[in-house]
């Protein structure tokens, strides 16, 4: 969608103003498993980041985080680092720039829906959509979706601070309405998986902790993921031997143990989607968190009681989503079971796009 601002939609003054959304995600299932080349089964949900974007001369950003009531300024030519939100406006202007596309100066405001810190990755939903907006306000065409996934990975790195892989870029870029994606984040092959429910439904229920990737428990188990990789000489953890691995010193082998039977999980899931078995979804939901818990150390108290609270209000399975330590919880409802207080029906929803 493209919105004038000026003395009217008919006036030759009217400026253009880009309207672009990115979508959070939710994964269904194949945690910590994309910075290990694994696999991971996301979806795209109809909550995310608003982008408004309109061209200003003088080669200046001005940015305003309306949620937050914050503004930024810089210039276009030298974004330099910057902390919180502002690292994701800076990072991806620079990261645009340094691909060849010729980001002028523009006036950008943003909102959104997706908690911030809730583990649906409201930072890739912002990444999404600064990128789609900024690129219409230079005139450039949109580039390959996976290639626009790996920009946003670099913002997310190199200005964010968060070791992130490319699970959320990918969802929030690629998914499709009606389906989640299955990854294989060692090649970067997608392949499209109806989620056909029936009468069962997926919910999150925020668990009241805040999560942030750029925050100390997830990079200390990319840490202990690259110290487990460079034990084994593989590059990855999903190419791991699993009695070698078994081998490693604590806690080094159980990180390896998640990873390579989460991967197993992700195929188990989509098997049992497909045949239409959703207890044994369920089932697979639990044992993904208990791994999570156990091997992977990514809990927190008030994440158990988000499980629990699920639980007792008849999930068939429950799971912590996103990066641990706090965040949100997904759950599969069976048909009749009610939707406890604070929990939020999620379906998939298309990807990024202008409005």
């Amino acid at each position: 969608m493209t919105r004038t601002r000026g003395a009217g939609a008919k006036s030759p003054s009217a400026t253009p103003v880009i309207v672009a959304f990115g979508p959070g995600r939710v994964n269904l299932i194949g945690e910590h498993t994309d910075y290990n080349g694994g696999l991971a089964l996301p979806f795209a949900i109809d909550r995310g980041v608003t982008v408004e974007a309109e061209p200003l001369a003088g080669g200046v950003i001005h940015a305003e985080a309306r949620d937050l009531a914050e503004t930024d300024a810089f210039q276009v030519a030298e974004p330099e680092p910057a902390d919180g939100w502002r690292a994701f406006v800076r990072g991806t202007v620079a990261e645009l720039r340094a691909s060849g596309v010729d980001v002028p100066g523009a006036r950008i405001a943003f909102s959104g829906d997706v908690p911030r810190g809730s583990g649906l990755s409201s930072s890739a939903a912002l990444e999404a959509a600064l990128c789609l907006a900024l690129l219409a306000v230079a005139g450039a065409e949109e580039p390959d979706r996976i290639e626009l996934a790996r920009l946003c990975s670099r913002v997310e790195n190199d200005w964010v601070g968060a070791a992130t892989g490319r699970l959320d870029q990918l969802a929030s870029l690629c998914s499709r309405a009606g389906e989640a994606i299955r990854i294989d984040f060692s090649t970067l092959a997608l392949e499209p998986v109806a989620l056909k429910l029936g009468g069962w439904g997926l919910v999150t229920l925020e668990s009241g902790a805040e999560h942030s990737h750029a925050a100390g428990g997830y990079n200390e188990r990319r840490a202990e993921c690259r110290a487990a990789c460079e034990a084994l000489g593989v590059e990855h953890l999903s190419a791991a031997d699993p009695e070698a691995a078994g081998r490693l010193p604590e806690p080094l082998n159980r990180r390896a143990r998640h990873v390579l039977a989460e991967n197993a999980r992700v195929d188990a899931m989509v098997a049992a989607l497909r045949a239409g078995d959703l207890p044994e979804a369920g089932r697979l939901l639990d044992a993904s968190h208990a791994s999570l818990r156990d091997d992977y150390d990514a809990s927190v108290p008030e994440v158990e009681d988000a499980v629990a609270t699920l639980k007792r209000a008849g999930a068939a399975g429950a799971r912590m989503v996103g990066g641990g330590f706090g965040g949100s919880v997904l759950a599969l409802l069976a048909p009749g079971a009610a939707l406890p207080a604070g929990a939020i029906a999620v379906a998939p929803g298309p990807p990024a796009r202008r409005l």
